[in-house]
């Protein structure tokens, strides 16, 4: 046998050998391929696809500030009516229903992205005719999806940092009729359906088993509220997730990437269903979609916001104390079922600006009822600077630490909120100059900060916060579509 004989074999037994590459086939990555597949004329024409809102002017000035610059959140609004058109003013649509609101967290490491699906149900506190201008403590308590019927994307995006502080770096809102055209480009996604499925809202009626679903009876079933489960939008999310995990197995599976004439097809009705931010066009996914190539299907995670039942209206619900883990998870760039990362000096991105010694007053306070917790932090603070800092407790149950501040005081909170990693901070009236800290179950102990004054070391901590009491369940997109 000849010497190349040899080494052709020897190198197909490496290929053999060697795993597959693991891909995270979505709509973000489906774009990296395309621009190898598809000439520029074509490029160009996806790119024109896609409608942009400029909703800058419409957003809050006062904003959460990103842990970091590498983790990406990225909003996801499933409407039946495309933002921008026929509505004469960019930021907002009338009468537009988001009857599906993702966001879909990539990890700054880009070795997981969360999918958080947010109920539509949710009663939360919304700005006041879309003005968030209006202090948080007066916004009244409305069903979550209403506040992108009133004022689009930016009302919606307001809504979600100011109850999360999550910060939300580009959104994208899918037409549902887009939607059918991408699900036919991929010849179909499984579903599997524990029960029989006759809902004429949804125009759907499917047996009990597995099915593989065209792109109208996709949108049935993706849409299948009243006919199946308990009615609630909860069951429509599981099936939502499972549908998208399939989604995800099938475009992995099939060999749509491998077919430019499919692949175009796909991406033209993905980019004609999309109104997305000006900054997230075809480039921006693009780069966006090289950065988590590699991320394999279990590592995308498809998780719901937890909830309760709305002591006002059985009808609706509210977040849990459970809901603050998750956010923050999110905001620490943290994987769900992942270890604790090791706590960075600082929650903010931006330099701080005020000195702990400029800080006029800090009140820690006391909310997992674990005795001593308040006096440990507390003294942590004291050592680096902070001149007055007092402590009580509370009954109330908050998760994570909450930094609240009254107006004038925001950079003061930034100095305080940097001693707590992964804190969330809040505006509130009558604290004056003093800033309030609630330590609740799942907070991180103090950390050094950068701009510390003094020398002697920050105490080790001997009592740890408890952990939140509910876990909080994920479904992977490697799961069985039956599972």
């Amino acid at each position: 046998m000849s010497q190349p004989t040899r080494r052709a074999r020897a190198e197909r037994a490496r290929a053999t050998r060697r795993p597959r590459r693991r891909r995270i086939v979505t709509v973000l990555v489906v774009f990296v391929v395309v621009a190898a597949l598809v000439g520029g004329a074509a490029w160009w024409r996806l790119d024109g696809n896609i409608s942009r809102l400029d909703i800058s002017s419409a957003l809050s000035q006062d904003r959460p500030t990103p842990v970091d610059a590498d983790p990406t959140n990225i909003l996801l609004i499933g409407s039946d009516t495309r933002v921008g058109q026929g509505t004469g003013d960019g930021a907002t649509v009338q009468g537009a229903r988001s009857d599906t609101t993702l966001i879909a967290h990539l990890s700054g490491d880009r070795k997981h992205v969360t999918v958080v699906s947010i109920p539509r149900d949710s009663m939360v506190p919304i700005p006041p005719n879309c003005d968030a201008k209006v202090p948080k403590q007066q916004w009244p308590v409305q069903q979550f999806n209403a506040a992108f019927s009133m004022g689009g994307p930016a009302c919606l995006i307001n809504t979600i940092e100011a109850n999360t502080g999550v910060f939300i770096n580009h959104f994208a809102v899918v037409d549902f009729n887009g939607f059918k055209g991408m699900v036919d480009a991929l010849g179909g996604v499984p579903v599997c359906t524990p029960v029989a499925i006759d809902d004429r809202r949804a125009h759907l009626k499917l047996a009990a088993g597995r099915h593989v679903l065209d792109g109208t009876q996709a949108l049935g079933y993706v849409r299948v509220r009243y006919t199946e489960g308990d009615g609630s939008d909860l069951g429509r999310i599981k099936r939502q997730q499972a549908f998208l995990s399939s989604i995800v197995q099938e475009a992995t599976r099939t060999s749509l990437l491998l077919r430019p004439d499919k692949l175009y097809g796909f991406l033209d009705a993905a980019t004609r269903s999309l109104t997305t931010d000006e900054d997230m066009g075809l480039g921006t996914m693009r780069d966006l979609a090289t950065s988590v190539q590699d991320v394999g299907i279990k590592n995308v995670a498809f998780v719901t916001v937890p909830v309760q039942a709305y002591a006002k209206d059985a009808n609706r619900v509210e977040w849990t104390p459970a809901a603050e883990t998750l956010w923050t998870k999110i905001r620490t760039d943290e994987p769900l079922d992942g270890p604790t990362k090791k706590p960075t000096p600082t929650a903010s991105a931006a330099p701080l600006t005020v000195s702990p010694a400029d800080v006029a007053g800090v009140a820690v306070v006391n909310a997992t009822g674990v005795d001593g917790l308040a006096k440990q932090e507390a003294d942590a603070l004291k050592v680096q600077g902070f001149p007055l800092v007092t402590t009580a407790s509370t009954a109330e149950r908050t998760e994570g630490v909450l930094v609240q501040y009254s107006s004038g005081q925001e950079q003061a909170a930034r100095t305080v909120a940097a001693a707590f990693p992964g804190s969330k901070t809040e505006k509130a009236d009558g604290l004056g100059t003093t800033i309030r800290v609630v330590i609740g179950p799942g907070a991180k102990t103090v950390v050094e900060l950068p701009n510390r004054l003094g020398s002697d070391p920050v105490p080790s901590p001997s009592i740890s916060p408890p952990s939140p009491e509910k876990t909080i369940e994920a479904r992977t997109a490697d799961q069985d579509i039956c599972a």
